[in-house]
């Protein structure tokens, strides 16, 4: 995966979306491709040959590739009936492509990152209703492609299993709730720190406030257009454009040591878009909700932050509290695999052990690391931490995502 941030910059521009009701963003889409017709009894491909349906959901294979010269995203199906259905990418040789997404009327429905050469094909599993959505590719010689989902969904038969999924979606929606407005009192109380020039106190308001946000990050990536103003870090910064969000107020607070009038407006912008952040989820929560797959597919996807930007040390780069948010996911992570656990543990009760045991594992390494002295509870993430834990914390994190991936399209075909 690029970054998050590089990831939330290269999205089209989307206008109004911070106003309106998101779906959350938990899946896996693809890009490119010729277009085609889909039929009620499968997805189709160029050839017209319908997909395969493995363990109840369609499967669609990408492959991101050059193609005449140019970086593409190659999907085997362009159309695929409504219901579950499992995207799988691989890289094959594209250097300028490393993720996919789904939108739907502009709304990001589905998203993988991290899609570079030489990594394993990873797969998610995502339900669709009958419609038109499109194909984002960033950085593809074609970026933004259609895919057609013929039909409707059909509603399985209420079951225990189904009933505690439900159950397991409103208790998550309850949780992130819970954890914005925790994030909503904690920006307000960075703001009033830093309004009062205290560094000190700034630079601890700050270690409380990222845990809330990086818990719930899926959620927020949803947003698009809130995503970037909120967690961008200055690589990904386009040229001419306003960096704004937590990482300049970082920048400022442990960098510079310093509170400036921008500083301010830094801190305020912050309680601003957070703000919006609440408005938005209370109205997911209240429309649409979520789908058991989507927390699965967030549960491993939070994995993918620690890999991506935390255990390289490139998400807290001025104030080294990269193990903070590494915890922080880990911990968004598990919750979002016990809501789903009653009824996982049903569907697969081998694999649920699984994945409760590693992170059992997880959680003991990590504890190694805590530090009450330091702030947010946990060693700074030096440059000669990274050195010595960082291939061990990589290797911990893949076999905790390794049985996690699996559940998504589990809980999606039941």
């Amino acid at each position: 995966m690029p970054t998050s941030t590089s990831r939330a910059m290269s999205r089209p521009f989307v206008p109004g979306i911070v106003a309106g009701t998101a779906i959350l963003a938990l899946a896996l889409a693809a890009c490119g491709g010729a277009s085609s017709s889909g039929t009620a009894g499968g997805a189709t491909g160029s050839n017209g040959a319908a997909a395969s349906v493995s363990n109840g959901a369609a499967q669609v294979a990408i492959s991101v590739e050059k193609v005449d010269g140019e970086d593409q995203c190659v999907p085997n199906f362009s159309s695929a009936p409504a219901g579950p259905v499992t995207f799988t990418v691989s890289n094959k040789d594209s250097s300028g492509v490393s993720e996919v997404e789904l939108l739907s009327d502009k709304r990001i429905l589905g998203e993988r990152e991290n899609v570079i050469p030489g990594l394993k094909a990873v797969s998610f599993t995502v339900t669709l209703n009958g419609g038109s959505y499109q194909i984002y590719c960033p950085g593809a010689g074609t970026e933004s492609k259609p895919f057609t989902v013929t039909g409707g969904a059909t509603a399985g038969a209420a079951s225990s299993i189904t009933d505690q999924l439900k159950a397991g979606t409103e208790g998550y929606a309850k949780y992130v709730a819970g954890q914005v407005d925790s994030l909503v009192l904690a920006v307000a109380d960075l703001k009033t720190s830093v309004d009062a020039g205290d560094v000190a106190a700034s630079q601890k308001a700050y270690a409380a406030a990222r845990p809330f946000f990086e818990r719930i990050e899926p959620v927020a990536e949803s947003f698009p257009d809130l995503d970037p103003v909120l967690d961008l870090r200055v690589a990904d910064v386009e040229p001419g454009a306003t960096w704004t969000g937590f990482h300049p107020l970082e920048k400022d607070l442990f960098e510079s040591k310093a509170i400036t009038e921008g500083t301010k407006v830094l801190a305020a912008g912050i309680v601003t878009n957070v703000g919006t952040l609440k408005t938005l989820t209370d109205e997911l929560a209240a429309a649409d909700g979520y789908k058991p797959e989507e927390l699965a597919n967030g549960a491993s996807g939070l994995l993918e932050e620690i890999q991506s930007s935390k255990i390289t040390g490139e998400e807290e780069a001025y104030s080294n509290l990269d193990l903070v948010d590494f915890v922080a996911n880990i911990e968004g992570s598990q919750q979002a695999f016990e809501y789903l656990k009653p009824a996982l543990t049903q569907i697969d009760h081998a694999l649920t052990t699984q994945i409760s045991t590693q992170f059992d594992t997880v959680n003991k390494a990590l504890a190694a690391y805590v530090d009450p002295d330091a702030l947010g509870g946990y060693k700074p993430y030096t440059a000669e931490l990274k050195a010595s834990e960082a291939t061990a914390l990589t290797q911990l994190i893949q076999s905790l995502q390794a049985p996690l991936a699996k559940i998504a399209e589990k809980v999606a075909t039941v």
